[in-house]
């Protein structure tokens, strides 16, 4: 019985080995032979992302900006796009409630305070942990571009949490996509 089985699938090898000789070999009577070899390849959506700097240096409220309550407004980075297909910018916070703070007196900044435009007269939203459309495109683009302006909440509450001496931080995400 294991000899037969052995036979068995020494035949169907046989066989495979000989079919695939057979498919790659070509003869003729005329001097000539032709073979047909389909190359394919799948192209995904593509997209690139430029972005002119990974740090936006905000400007410091003076005293004057927190007696107020004052709004500042700074240019934040510009974006350069490519993609091969519609494609879609996404911003959000890096974190979920709060800047990041560093320093002695336990200062406390909400993310909403900070908010984003694509146009520096523009119309403003504040930043949130979630995922917003930023710009997006109809087609495929070389030169897609786009640039985020920043406004920065300050208070007018000297001894508010969010106006405490130190440093505050906010990781800005942005996200291409081509869905």
């Amino acid at each position: 019985m294991k000899a037969t089985r052995n036979l068995l699938a020494a035949m169907v090898l046989g066989t495979i080995i000989t079919a695939s000789q057979a498919n790659a070999q070509c003869s003729g009577n005329a001097g000539s032979c032709n073979t047909t070899n389909t190359a394919s390849v799948t192209v995904g959506a593509l997209v690139k992302l430029g972005m002119s700097a990974a740090t936006t240096s905000l400007t410091s409220p003076t005293a004057d900006d927190i007696d107020v309550g004052a709004v500042i407004a700074n240019a934040g980075p510009n974006f350069t796009i490519k993609a091969n297909r519609s494609w879609t910018l996404k911003i959000k916070s890096g974190n979920a409630t709060d800047w990041t703070y560093a320093g002695p007196n336990s200062g406390v900044k909400p993310i909403s305070h900070l908010a984003w435009s694509t146009a520096v007269g523009g119309t403003f939203a504040a930043i949130t942990n979630a995922d917003v459309t930023f710009a997006s495109g109809a087609s495929s683009t070389n030169t897609g571009a786009a640039q985020a302006f920043f406004r920065t909440t300050w208070l007018a509450d000297f001894s508010d949490p969010s106006n405490r001496e130190g440093s505050y931080s906010l990781p800005i995400v942005f996200t291409l996509s081509a869905p």
